[in-house]
């Protein structure tokens, strides 16, 4: 009977201290990390895909990546290979609501023949660096899913050489231009794995 006894108030105890636990735990206790697209890139059929890893409580580490290798008809493209990474601050709990961001980021590109984007007589092919500031706000969807949505302002240093646009069009120059103004814009749907 005493060991019986023993066995139950034992498992009860256990029970106890498992669900104390359980209560003091937060989200930003949990490691996290949040696997990313932005929608808004694949309207531009840009491959693309990023993790966001949870640094403290209300600090994360954001990197993305985006591929495009197409060629479309008569020789138009837009081929480019990206990379950013942003530390991200959250006004509230992270992966919740606002943050506010500092991003650096590198490409190369090659890109010519499309009339809306002012590139119909010429190809520009380089890289491009620098940084910026940003600004962002994520809703949860559901237990595991949110939707964020994030805008950029910042530097970037271009350097390109210039072509005639037809395919094995002859080299004009090269060059380089400092940019100032929108580094970076999303909206992105984050699958959260704690």
């Amino acid at each position: 009977m005493m060991r019986k006894l023993i066995i139950v108030l034992g498992l009860l105890l256990f029970v106890t201290v498992l669900k104390t636990h359980g209560q003091e735990k937060r989200f930003y206790d949990a490691p996290a990390v949040g696997i990313k697209t932005n929608v808004l890139y694949w309207m531009t059929t840009t491959l693309n895909i990023g993790a966001e890893i949870g640094l403290g409580k209300k600090t994360t580490l954001d990197i993305q990546g985006a591929y495009n290798p197409w060629d479309f008809k008569d020789n138009q493209k837009i081929k480019l290979r990206m990379g950013q990474v942003e530390f991200r601050y959250w006004t509230g709990e992270r992966f919740i609501g606002h943050f506010f961001g500092l991003h650096a980021h590198y490409g190369d590109f090659n890109m010519g023949g499309f009339q809306m984007l002012g590139m119909d007589k010429y190809r520009y092919e380089g890289s491009l660096y620098g940084g910026g500031i940003s600004y962002g706000y994520q809703w949860v969807l559901g237990k595991r899913l949110n939707l964020e949505a994030t805008i950029g302002l910042g530097y970037a240093r271009i350097e390109y050489d210039k072509h005639e646009y037809q395919a094995g069009g002859d080299f004009i120059k090269k060059d380089t231009r400092n940019y100032f103004g929108p580094t970076k814009a999303g909206l992105s749907l984050v699958y959260i794995i704690r």
